[in-house]
């Protein structure tokens, strides 16, 4: 587990080097979970199993999920009065948000098992 999380840190630094080095507007945490993708794409590709260590770390992170929302709970008691003045935009963004993360997963996902179910057909006789 040590080593899945050891990774999961190098790809998040990784990222936010190139995040600071290339001035992007994108977090550079986000584009370590791309760069992670890829090389667990590429992994994939080449035949080779997932990694149990990294499998590991994402699993027991998972599990604590629910500890990364504390932040959020104390910001929102934090900044209650703009949360009163201006809560229907933020409703709006955090509904849209969530609809097109959904919907991109969803894509994603399709794309995804079904060409691992192309993968899986025996060629015709």
């Amino acid at each position: 587990m040590i080593q899945g999380l050891a990774a999961l840190l190098l790809f998040q630094s990784l990222g936010e080097a190139i995040a600071q080095l290339t001035h992007a507007p994108v977090p550079g945490p986000v584009i370590g979970l791309v760069l992670l993708l890829a090389g667990l794409l590429l992994r994939q590709r080449v035949g080779k199993p997932a990694w149990a260590p990294l499998e590991q770390a994402a699993d027991g992170l998972l599990a604590h999920l629910s500890i990364f929302f504390i932040p959020a709970a104390v910001g929102v008691m934090l900044y209650w009065e703009p949360l009163v003045r201006e809560g229907l935009a933020w409703v709006v963004a955090l509904v849209a948000s969530t609809a097109a993360a959904i919907a991109v997963t969803a894509w994603f996902l399709s794309r995804r098992l079904g060409s691992d179910d192309t993968d899986d057909e025996a060629p015709a006789p």
